[in-house]
């Protein structure tokens, strides 16, 4: 036990070999209490061991305008305070705004170019967390492994099982070969570490006013029930209003909301961010938003009136449509096609038909690669 004060913390007899054995010890830190409670009973229970301060620093993963801005001067302090050195990463290719931008973007050209059967949002999702995967883990992984090759590496997460019902099975460790392949020829090894995996919110806050953890903004002012970005795709309406509370996310809650126009897909399946906040809208804003909302119902109404044994699958296209098929194809693209003013490349039902033959020939050497 680390504190009589506290829940002891979650341990494997490999994380316990590895800690004696010196690993290197890589704290993820958001800013968020999660992190920063994980960070703080962790280091108490490797100074308890004698596992060498000097083995252990902070990283976190700079998202940019999703970002609350004062996210990071936070997770500076947080490291600083617990006497952590951090390494501060960033994805090359733009910011999480960026990349919702991008996805749809591209998502216009598949579908312009008849790669995609309906028209993709721009938005991660509970299926798709690329807001995770690509802007956290793919730049911290690749990261930590360069900057202790060959060495054995244990990195912290935050994680609760009472999160939510998708981290309730999260096991307590586990390894983690995305970045350091099994035999790879350094002979880096990587594991990941869940040691407040049991622990509950309340938990959490009492570690950080037991300990005088610094509190990120989004709790000690806003009310926030979490910390992610300022607008998160899992965010509770509660969490989305206190974040809109904020003067200094106004201007990407609108940008946000700008993408929501542009596009016609709301933030959330069941939420446009727009309706969290509509006073910080302007009128135009707002009209361009209502506008939104018809068309994301036409929308829906047209791409479900398409043939559905030719929706997407594996290895799409299943087989070519009929010519009824495709002209009710060809009629449903039409408008979403004007809608977002791209050009109309298969108009016809023949066209549609050849376009589905040229890729069903494509298939098969997608598949041999």
């Amino acid at each position: 036990m680390i504190s009589p004060e506290l829940p002891g913390i979650a341990l494997t007899p490999e994380i316990i070999g590895a800690i004696r054995a010196g690993a290197w010890i890589v704290f993820n830190l958001s800013g968020g209490k999660d992190s920063s409670a994980a960070m703080a009973a962790v280091n108490l229970f490797l100074d308890l061991v004698g596992h060498p301060r000097e083995r252990r620093m902070a990283i976190h993963a700079d998202l940019g305008r999703a970002e609350w801005a004062t996210t990071p001067e936070t997770v500076q302090r947080i490291a600083a305070e617990a006497g952590m050195p951090l390494t501060v990463v960033r994805r090359a290719a733009g910011d999480l705004v960026d990349r919702w931008i991008q996805r749809f973007e591209s998502g216009k050209r598949r579908y312009a170019a008849l790669e995609t059967y309906n028209l993709i949002g721009p938005w991660s999702s509970a299926s798709l967390r690329f807001c995770q995967s690509e802007m956290k883990a793919a730049v911290i992984g690749p990261a930590v492994a360069r900057m202790h090759q060959g060495e054995q590496i244990i990195s912290v997460l935050g994680l609760r099982r009472d999160e939510s019902h998708n981290r309730a099975s999260i096991p307590i460790a586990k390894a983690d070969e995305r970045y350091a392949k099994a035999g790879n020829r350094h002979g880096t090894t990587m594991m990941t570490w869940h040691p407040i995996a049991d622990w509950t919110s309340s938990d959490v806050f009492h570690a950080h006013r037991m300990l005088g953890i610094l509190l990120h903004e989004a709790y000690s002012t806003w009310g926030s029930s979490r910390l992610s970005c300022r607008y998160c795709i899992f965010a509770s309406l509660q969490d989305l209003e206190a974040s809109a509370a904020a003067p200094s996310n106004a201007e990407v809650y609108r940008e946000l909301v700008g993408i929501e126009a542009r596009s016609t897909f709301p933030f959330q399946p069941t939420r446009w961010l727009a309706d969290v906040a509509p006073r910080l809208l302007s009128a135009g804003l707002r009209s361009d938003v209502a506008r939104a909302k018809a068309d994301q119902l036409e929308r829906r109404r047209l791409e479900a009136s398409m043939p559905p044994g030719l929706r997407y699958v594996k290895g799409w296209p299943p087989r070519l449509p009929t010519p009824a098929e495709a002209e009710d194809i060809a009629a449903a693209r039409r408008p979403i096609l004007a809608r977002h003013s791209l050009p109309d490349r298969f108009p016809t039902a023949v066209s549609i038909m050849e376009r589905f033959a040229e890729l069903l020939a494509v298939a098969p050497r997608k598949a041999a690669r």
